[in-house]
């Protein structure tokens, strides 16, 4: 990369849905820390087979064993280069051409800190498979100084929309509807208010969780909102989600299927199972919304703008839900701002790739509870 000009960066991020490998191969100007400006050149998404997501939901679930785990974070490496070498190939740009690989991994383990402990984060996807089949250096284990460094780990996808979506006048929440769901709020930049930053609980975790429970396998998500739309929200099975503690703490604050997953989900649906399908739909998708809007309270700010991605932003129920809480008018896609959501979070990681190596450390102590800038991630060379 030349100074002052252009790089570019590939992010490679798998997420709670557990559902595949997405690659961003974004351009970045200038090595500031922060970006003179930032470009998707392209993204791709390879979905995960029905055995491989099963592996990975059982080692989510503290099933596996260390064999297991070995033999995931190697499998995983080859899955993460396959889908990093196919971005390329697609844009015409060879791998010579990117200056380095930022990989999230996939989180198969993550225990936020609490009084009298520290956090612990494990996320698997071997870097040094990617960067021997890519000939890419490779930045991964972003989380892990983090959470060493007191905070949560998560999320930090945040630092992406601090530098490349806040915009000077108009106050945005960026709001991913993922497995889990977290939200960035962005005062606009002329208030002197603060960004933050935190997990929402819940986005379709759950609900594709009781999907999968409901067809015996035979689909993986409520498509488009239908089955959920035919539905009725129960009361009393909604407040069993909304009295978890979770929801009354403020941030820093980070979640994932350790909480709301599998069994969690196999609970509650033994305490309210018996009730319609379309019921139970309707109740999930309710939780995520009331979840979602619940949580504004600790932005400090109203914002203007509510810009949704991940896969949940194309549940039109959930987002019809999300509205009603928030303001219609205020809800809309990511994409309205030219950004393609589904590519924000692997953009993020290529984004922290960069930084990681122009040298400047991540100060998201506003976001996860760390206590200051530290330098994320570990590099591999190729």
């Amino acid at each position: 990369m030349s100074v002052g000009g252009e790089g570019l960066y590939l992010g490679l991020m798998s997420g709670t849905s557990l559902d595949g490998v997405d690659a961003a191969l974004v351009a970045f100007d200038g090595v500031d820390e922060r970006p003179a400006g930032a470009r998707l050149v392209a993204f791709r998404t390879d979905p995960y087979d029905a055995d491989l997501r099963e592996r990975l939901s059982a080692a989510v679930r503290g099933e596996a064993g260390a064999a297991l785990l070995c033999d995931l974070g190697f499998e995983l490496g080859h899955r993460f280069a396959v889908t990093a070498l196919g971005v390329l190939e697609a844009a015409g740009v060879a791998p010579a051409a990117v200056t380095a690989v930022g990989s999230h991994g996939q989180t198969v383990w993550h225990r936020p800190p609490a009084e009298g402990r520290g956090g612990a984060t494990l996320q698997v996807g071997e870097a040094a498979v990617v960067a021997e089949r890519t000939g890419i250096d490779v930045i991964a284990d972003f989380r892990t100084r983090d959470v060493a460094a007191g905070g949560h780990g998560a999320p930090l996808s945040p630092l992406f929309d601090l530098y490349v979506l806040r915009h000077p006048e108009i106050g945005r929440a960026i709001q991913n509807l993922g497995g889990m769901g977290n939200v960035t709020g962005l005062p606009p930049e002329g208030s002197g208010a603060r960004p933050s930053a935190f997990d929402t609980g819940p986005g379709v975790a759950l609900l594709d969780g009781a999907v999968r429970r409901l067809t015996g396998g035979h689909e993986a998500f409520d498509r488009d909102g239908r089955r959920a739309a035919e539905g009725r929200v129960l009361p009393e099975a909604l407040e069993a989600w909304l009295a978890d503690p979770f929801f009354s703490e403020g941030p820093p604050r980070s979640t994932g299927r350790e909480r709301f997953g599998d069994e969690a989900l196999e609970v509650w649906l033994a305490r309210f199972g018996d009730a319609p399908g379309a019921d139970l739909l309707a109740t999930l998708t309710e939780v995520t919304a009331r979840s979602v809007a619940d949580a504004y309270r600790f932005l400090g700010f109203a914002p203007d703008q509510v810009l949704l991605c991940g896969g949940g932003a194309r549940n039109p129920e959930l987002v019809r839900r999300v509205a009603a809480h928030l303001g219609p008018g205020r809800v809309r896609p990511l994409a309205s701002l030219g950004w393609d959501g589904d590519a924000r979070e692997a953009a993020a990681f290529a984004l922290l790739a960069r930084q990681h190596v122009l040298g400047h450390p991540v100060d998201l102590g506003w976001a996860t509870g760390a206590r200051g800038p530290r330098m994320l991630g570990k590099r591999v060379p190729a």
